[in-house]
């Protein structure tokens, strides 16, 4: 093997592995933001129901 072509198996190798690092960061924030996006739309609904609920008793 010429040592041109050590270097371009080695750094394809480097690409992988960092594009690989890459990804799974962007996942798990696009994952978590997500999850905020979630709790915080159900924590609303919680919210106007409990609301609902006492503004009845209260009435």
């Amino acid at each position: 093997m010429k040592k041109g072509m050590i270097w371009t198996v080695l750094g394809v190798i480097v690409a992988i592995v960092v594009a690989w690092i890459v990804v799974d960061v962007v996942l798990k924030l696009v994952f978590f933001a997500a999850k905020l996006v979630v709790v915080a739309i159900v924590a609303l609904i919680v919210f106007f129901v409990l609301r609902s609920l006492f503004a009845r008793r209260d009435a």
